[in-house]
């Protein structure tokens, strides 16, 4: 189950011994983002990225290329959201891919308005790091519908 969410939300987790693999390397991988992410360290977010990594904000962004350009990119983070919370579901793999639902809950430094972000994260890996990362969520901002960033 998606922590931080109910049981109607998401299905059930697999347990975690059954986890092996891409599995494991995608849990490690999306725990360790998601605590740079919540935490604002950006250094511990970056890791999970290979130097020459693609990162896709969402199905309609350009693609960000490079370990700098998707750093610079991170780096307003800690400038514009506080209390952060990050959670992720199950782990799904299939050779270097592996993918979650994730649920990101923060509030705006300048209007103290709450944003709710779910969605899906894609990521393909080489050498146990992310070589591509798509994103594709959805967020609503004070507590109303809008694709506002």
């Amino acid at each position: 189950m998606l922590r931080g969410m109910n049981d109607r939300e998401v299905p059930q987790a697999e347990a975690s011994g059954q986890a092996s693999g891409i599995h494991a390397l995608g849990r490690v991988l999306v725990d360790a983002f998601g605590s740079g992410w919540a935490r604002g360290n950006i250094d511990q977010l970056m890791s999970v990225y290979a130097p020459d990594a693609v990162f896709i904000e969402t199905p309609f962004s350009e693609p960000i290329r490079g370990a700098e350009s998707i750093r610079r990119y991170w780096l307003d983070v800690p400038q514009h959201q506080s209390e952060v919370t990050f959670t992720s579901g199950e782990i799904y793999g299939a050779g270097p891919w592996f993918s979650t639902e994730f649920k990101c809950v923060f509030r705006r430094k300048r209007t103290g308005e709450w944003v709710d972000a779910r969605g899906a994260i894609f990521c393909e890996t080489e050498a146990g790091r992310v070589t591509e990362m798509r994103m594709y969520w959805h967020r609503w901002n004070g507590g109303r519908e809008t694709s506002l960033p």
